[in-house]
């Protein structure tokens, strides 16, 4: 079985150590790995027992923690191969702490693409705090905060408990309204429950509620409903940030699919921030999920989670509205011909309008 990792984002001041601080004592979280940037500034030493080699540390708590002090892959290796020959005590899940100013992708991509990680690693969720004082100012003024916001799994507003979180419910329609996906939650001292900010990937036995919560199709309607000229300017402090749910009504084909998603990812997926969809795909109810340029493997359902058999998807991207979207989905339905014992060869006519759509994406 695979470790889930999970990664906590947000930008400086944010309160992820707090978090940490918090999470670490909870004896649910007593078989965690914590990774830290070495960059960041730890604050764990009230936690500290013993040192098994200059990188890695054991907390009171049970849990390992170390630094980066260079490639992830090499840490994430490094941490699997101690567990295993019994250096270190085993482990269940990967908590990785980023820097204030990072960009989140990258740690993403490094988890869910590289090939030495795949058979002991999957991605789990991605956390970003939000100073609850600070937070408003922040996404105005900070695009790497409005990245880290866009990208997340749960959203944690934090710093509640202060007199001076006077924009909280400001701040929680804006989270809602630039990444209707995630869940918003509010934290006052950096206690929340476990239970709360993991469990972010489905699987193929996943029951309806989890891809509910995990689609969450419904905010994504509400949020593109207030976009139009009849509602709010939704967006109106994210200049280009747009999300928006689209749904399918006649099955696609796992060709289309992957031509689909290949193209949209490697000609416009520095400005597609999110997309998640549960499809149908020839019948089987299939959910794809890609950030950025990257695309996590499809995953079949076991069964499908309801009696709706249209496919829904939804976005959230950037300089990219939903006409050009729509522009590209005819290429979903794209079937090949493959004459007998020959290679198979696209429908002429669905091959020219694949290229017309990918064209228009440029």
């Amino acid at each position: 079985m695979r470790l889930p990792v999970s990664i906590i984002t947000g930008f400086l001041g944010s309160g992820k150590t707090t978090l940490l601080n918090r999470l670490l004592q909870d004896p649910a979280m007593a078989g965690a790995a914590v990774i830290i940037n070495e960059f960041g500034d730890i604050g764990l030493d009230h936690l500290l027992i013993a040192t098994p080699n200059e990188n890695t540390v054991l907390l009171s708590s049970g849990c390992i923690c170390c630094t980066v002090r260079g490639d992830l892959v090499n840490t994430l290796r490094d941490l699997d191969a101690q567990r295993r020959k019994g250096d270190l005590p085993p482990f269940d899940r990967v908590l990785i702490e980023t820097t204030g100013l990072a960009d989140p992708v990258p740690i993403v991509q490094t988890v869910v693409t590289d090939e030495k990680l795949a058979p002991t690693y999957i991605l789990d969720s991605v956390i970003t705090l939000v100073d609850g004082v600070n937070g408003l100012q922040q996404l105005d003024s900070q695009p790497e905060s409005v990245k880290q916001a866009a990208l997340a799994d749960r959203l944690l507003i934090t710093k509640t408990d202060l007199p001076e979180a006077t924009a909280v419910a400001a701040l929680t329609a804006r989270l809602a309204e630039l990444n209707p996906g995630a869940e918003v939650l509010t934290l006052a001292h950096g206690v929340i429950a476990a239970s709360a900010l993991f469990g972010a990937t489905l699987a193929p036995e996943s029951r309806a509620a989890d891809l509910t919560r995990w689609l969450r199709e419904e905010q994504y309607v509400r949020v593109e409903a207030s976009q139009s000229p009849l509602g709010a300017a939704a967006g109106a402090h994210d200049p280009g940030i747009r999300s928006y749910s689209i749904l399918l009504d006649e099955p696609i084909t796992a060709a289309g699919l992957t031509a689909w998603l290949t193209a949209i990812a490697s000609l416009r997926g520095a400005e597609l921030l999110r997309v998640k969809g549960l499809l149908n795909v020839d019948g089987e109810p299939v959910v794809v999920h890609a950030v950025q340029t990257l695309i996590h493997e499809p995953v079949t359902l076991a069964q499908w989670p309801d009696d709706e058999r249209r496919s829904r998807l939804v976005f959230i991207t950037r300089g990219m509205d939903r006409a050009a979207i729509e522009s590209t989905l005819d290429v979903l339905r794209w079937r090949s011909m493959a004459p007998a014992g020959g290679v198979p060869k696209p429908d002429p006519q669905a091959y020219a309008r694949f290229l017309d759509a990918m064209t228009k994406m440029r």
